[in-house]
């Protein structure tokens, strides 16, 4: 059985390890093992006798203990680390879906958050719950997903903070998009990747886990904490039934965690929030300087100001967006991302702020923008 192609990463593959001055990353900006141990108090002595056997399946259990530090509600018997974190969207649509099972999922979003759901249940079977355009931002209607529930629905998929469009409810909103699912017997897949990059100004969300045991969160070490290298994820699964299915479908797919990235992960736990702190500081420097660059072009570009994560989704008045992100980074080594490979339109792209080079790229975009007229 065929899966659609999985158009945001073999566009990654192709651009970005050629491309000098990137605009659409997710990630933010991340540091070497050696600073990584230093800051935590470790070495990289130590990390060298690390042994590389099987692990513990369900996570180390010291690693599993970080994790559920970073929650209010949660314990270490609730997480399940995985071999990377896109693997738990894997996991969550084979272990929660039967045939004939409706989907409903948020969009746009990252590729693998409908892909695999369409994958596995079919596409007929999947509804998209769409985000709409407000005047300063990305708005959600919780009328419109009571609409789409129906007796067949069996799974609500959701991304807070929001990839790409930066959008964050307010404690209200989960709740009540939670209690939709505890009324009608329903899961929430909530991908929180994202989880606490929250910009100054805007009220940080608990985890969908520490509300509902009806929530299952995936999170993990690439977003929030700069290191996407490790491929460090997690489930939070508190049905502990529901935990040893998804164990069960674990065995066929990465069995355990590599115990160098269990290490590291377990190092980068102890200063989570250093990590986390130093990247909220890095996107708001970021966000201003985008700012000035929007104020500069208001009949090109719709700009809404992302209110949590790393990224926007920006209008930009042209006809393809893409056919000058491909034009743009083989000609002008500059990438950007249209938001059609996300499930939004070619008139759309994203932009990430998390990295440090980003003044400069965009700095390379607008002197582009100023000496082509056919984007403007």
């Amino acid at each position: 059985m065929k899966i659609a192609p999985f158009e945001t990463e073999h566009f990654f593959a192709r651009y970005e390890f050629n491309t000098p001055y990137q605009l659409c990353n997710s990630d933010c900006e991340s540091i070497s093992i050696q600073e990584l141990l230093s800051l935590s108090g470790d070495s990289l002595e130590n990390f060298g006798q690390e042994r590389l056997i099987y692990t513990e399946s369900q996570g180390n259990a010291e690693l599993r203990a970080g994790i559920a530090n970073t929650y209010s509600n949660v314990s270490a018997e609730d997480i399940v680390v995985l071999g990377t974190p896109v693997e738990g969207i894997y996991l969550a649509a084979r272990t929660l879906l039967d045939p004939g099972d409706e989907v409903i999922v948020l969009s746009p979003a990252y590729d693998a958050l409908t892909r695999m759901f369409e994958h596995v249940a079919g596409s007929s079977m999947v509804k998209r719950w769409c985000f709409r355009p407000g005047e300063d931002s990305w708005e959600l209607d919780l009328d419109e997903l009571r609409e789409l529930i129906s007796n067949k629905t069996k799974l609500i998929v959701v991304n807070f903070p929001h990839n790409p469009t930066g959008y964050l409810p307010c404690r209200d909103f989960l709740n009540t998009l939670l209690g939709l699912a505890e009324q009608h017997g329903l899961y929430v897949f909530c991908d929180e990747m994202y989880f606490g990059l929250v910009q100054p100004g805007t009220e940080p969300l608990p985890s969908a886990a520490d509300v509902s045991p009806r929530a299952i969160a995936l999170s993990g070490l690439s977003k929030t904490y700069g290191l996407p290298g490790l491929r460090c994820g997690w489930l939070v699964i508190q049905d502990r039934q529901l935990l040893e299915q998804f164990m069960n479908w674990k065995f066929y797919t990465s069995i355990c965690p590599p115990g160098p990235v269990e290490y590291l992960s377990t190092a980068a736990l102890r200063i989570w929030e250093t990590l986390r702190d130093r990247n909220i500081a890095r996107i708001a420097k970021n966000l201003a300087v985008a700012d000035d660059f929007f104020e500069r072009w208001p009949a090109v570009f719709t700009w809404r100001r992302p209110r949590a994560g790393s990224t926007a989704l920006i209008g930009w008045d042209v006809p393809s967006v893409e056919k000058i992100s491909h034009e743009l980074a083989t000609g002008e080594g500059i990438l950007v991302q249209s938001g059609r490979m996300l499930g939004s339109d070619d008139q759309h792209m994203r932009f990430g702020f998390g990295r440090d080079s980003f003044p400069e790229a965009l700095s390379r975009f607008e002197d582009w923008l100023s000496s082509d007229s056919t984007a403007r």
